[in-house]
């Protein structure tokens, strides 16, 4: 998927990994389902944008998060 930046409006640089120094598995996003074992998770990816700097947070797999 193309990303814009907001700032600046230039193509952003995609499919960036995002890391916690000391710990190499990173971050990610977790949904309580019902149940035990219905946790939905998703790990934390990042664009970047060459131009400016700007930094945009997303999951790829966003469609298996339900309200």
């Amino acid at each position: 998927m193309k990303r814009i930046c907001n700032q600046c409006q230039t193509e952003m640089i995609n499919d960036c990994r995002v890391t916690v120094e000391a710990d190499i598995s990173g971050i990610k996003i977790t949904q309580k389902g019902k149940g035990l074992f219905n946790n939905v998770s998703a790990k934390l990816k990042a664009s970047v944008c060459p131009n400016c700097g700007n930094v945009a947070l997303y999951v790829d797999d966003f469609n298996k998060f339900k309200q």
